[in-house]
C-alpha cells in the first residue's frame, strides 16, 4: 500500500528526474494543487490518482514504492562513505534510472563508477562512463571538471591503444589546466598522461620536455602524485635506453614513497623495476625475480585482478629470458583460460611472447608472421615505440633460435 509521506517524496523524485513541472505532470486529469498536496504528503493518493500519474510518467505503479529505488544522491553518499563493489553496483543502478538528474550529481557518479571499473580492469565499461563524463563536463563548464575528465579519458584511450586520440585529449587537458590556472595536481595529472602517450607515439623530445616540467612541478613532495611523476620520468628514460638513470628514478620512488599511501602504485613500481631489469643490458634476472616476489607478497591486499595478470605475464617473460620455455608456455596457457584485463601494450607483449615461443619451438615462419602482424598493427595505431620494440624482439629471438639450433647440431 502506498503511504504518505514516502509516496510524495518518491513522486517528486520521479518528476524532477524527468525535468517535469507540476503542471506538465498533472496534465488534463489532475489539478496542480492536488498534485502539490500529494508531493507534500498532505493528501493520501487514490487508486485513480496513482494510475493517472503512472501513465504520465510511463512507469509501473509499483515504482512509486520508495523502497523500490534509491536516489542518485543517496547512492552517491553510500558509495563515497563506503567504497565497495556493492555500493558501486547500487550507484550504477541509480544512475541508469536518474533521468534529467542534476548534472553535478551525474558527474560525481560517473567519476566514481569509472574509477570502480578501472580498478577491476573493465576497460570497455570504464570508457563508457568516461565518454559521458566528458560530455557532461562540457555542459557544466567548470575548467577543473573538464580537465579532470579529459585526463582520465586520455588514460583510458592509452590503455586501449588509441594513442593519437589520447595525445589530443591529454594535450587539451594539460593546456586547459595550465591556462586556467588550476592546481599543480591538475596540471601534473594531465602531464602524467601526456608524457606517456607522447613517448609511445615516438614524440620523445616533447615527452622529455614535459617530463622535466612534471618533475619540477612535484619537487619537494613524496605523495602519490610525486611517485607517479618519478615513475613516468623513469619509464621515459627506459624508452630512451638510459637504463641506469631509469633505475635510479624508480629506486628513488620506492625509497621515499610509503606503500600504505597507495599499495597498488607501490606494486606497479615493483613491476616496472622488474621489467627494467629484464630490458637493460646486461639483463639482471635475479633482481627481476626479487621484484616480482616482493610485488606478489602484497598482491592479496591490493584487490587488482589486472595487476595479478600483469605479474603472470612478467613471470612468463622471465621464464623465457632464462630459457625455461615450458614454464613460459604454461604461464601463457593459464592466462589464456582467464578473462584478460590487461592494458593494450601488455596484451600485445603477451602475444609477442607467444610468437617468440613458437619460433623457439621450431615454428619459425608462423612466429615471424605473428610478430610482423603485431608490429604493423602497432605502427598503424601510432604505437611507434611498441612497434620498434616488437621488431627488435623479433630479430633477437630469431638469432637466439638459430644459435640454439646450431648448438644442438654441434
Amino acid at each position: 500500500m502506498l503511504e504518505q509521506p514516502s509516496f510524495g517524496r518518491r513522486l517528486k523524485q520521479l518528476r524532477t528526474e524527468r525535468g517535469l513541472s507540476q503542471a506538465a505532470l498533472a496534465g488534463d486529469g489532475m489539478s496542480t494543487g492536488y498534485l502539490s498536496r500529494l508531493e507534500s504528503g498532505a493528501r493520501q493518493p487514490t487508486e485513480r490518482a496513482v494510475a493517472h500519474l503512472a501513465r504520465q510518467l510511463d512507469i509501473d505503479p509499483a515504482e512509486f514504492e520508495e523502497s523500490k529505488a534509491t536516489s542518485l544522491a543517496q547512492s552517491l553518499s553510500l558509495a563515497t562513505s563506503l567504497d565497495s563493489d556493492e555500493t558501486s553496483e547500487l550507484l550504477a543502478k541509480a544512475l541508469e534510472s536518474a533521468h534529467g538528474q542534476d548534472p553535478m550529481l551525474r558527474w560525481q557518479a560517473l567519476w566514481l563508477l569509472a574509477r570502480w571499473k578501472r580498478r577491476h580492469g573493465e576497460q570497455a565499461a570504464e570508457r563508457g562512463y568516461l565518454d559521458e563524463l566528458v560530455v557532461i563536463s562540457e555542459q557544466i563548464g567548470l575548467a577543473e571538471l573538464r580537465a579532470r575528465a579529459l585526463t582520465q579519458y586520455a588514460r583510458s584511450l592509452r590503455v586501449q591503444g588509441e594513442i593519437l586520440p589520447a595525445v589530443d585529449a591529454a594535450t587539451t587537458a594539460y593546456r586547459l589546466a595550465r591556462d586556467s590556472g588550476l592546481s599543480a595536481a591538475d596540471v601534473a595529472g594531465a602531464l602524467l598522461v601526456l608524457v606517456s602517450v607522447e613517448a609511445e607515439a615516438g614524440r620523445l623530445p616533447d615527452a622529455r620536455r614535459h617530463a622535466d616540467e612534471l618533475t619540477a612541478l612535484v619537487d619537494g613532495r613524496t605523495d602519490t602524485l610525486w611517485a607517479e611523476a618519478i615513475w613516468t620520468a623513469g619509464a621515459l628514460r627506459v624508452r630512451q635506453g638510459e637504463f641506469a638513470a631509469a633505475q635510479a628514478l624508480f629506486e628513488q620512488a620506492l625509497e621515499h614513497f610509503d606503500s600504505r599511501e597507495n599499495l597498488t602504485l607501490w606494486l606497479r613500481l615493483r613491476v616496472a623495476i622488474a621489467e627494467l631489469h629484464l630490458q637493460k643490458f646486461p639483463p639482471d634476472p635475479d633482481a627481476a625475480q626479487r621484484c616480482i616476489e616482493a610485488a606478489e607478497a602484497g598482491l592479496p591486499f591490493a584487490r587488482t585482478p589486472a595487476l595479478e595478470q600483469q605479474l603472470t605475464v612478467l613471470r612468463a617473460r622471465l621464464a623465457f629470458h632464462e630459457g625455461r620455455l615450458p614454464d613460459a608456455r604454461a604461464l601463457l596457457d593459464r592466462l589464456a583460460r582467464s578473462e584478460l584485463r590487461l592494458p593494450y601494450q601488455t596484451r600485445v607483449r603477451l602475444e609477442v611472447l607467444d610468437n617468440q615461443l613458437r619460433i623457439m619451438a621450431g615454428e619459425e615462419d608462423e612466429g615471424l608472421a605473428g610478430l610482423q602482424r603485431l608490429a604493423v598493427e602497432a605502427q598503424e595505431s601510432s604505437n611507434v615505440d611498441l612497434a620498434a620494440e616488437i621488431w627488435r624482439l623479433a630479430a633477437e629471438c630469431l638469432m637466439q633460435a638459430r644459435t640454439r639450433a646450431q648448438s644442438a647440431q654441434a
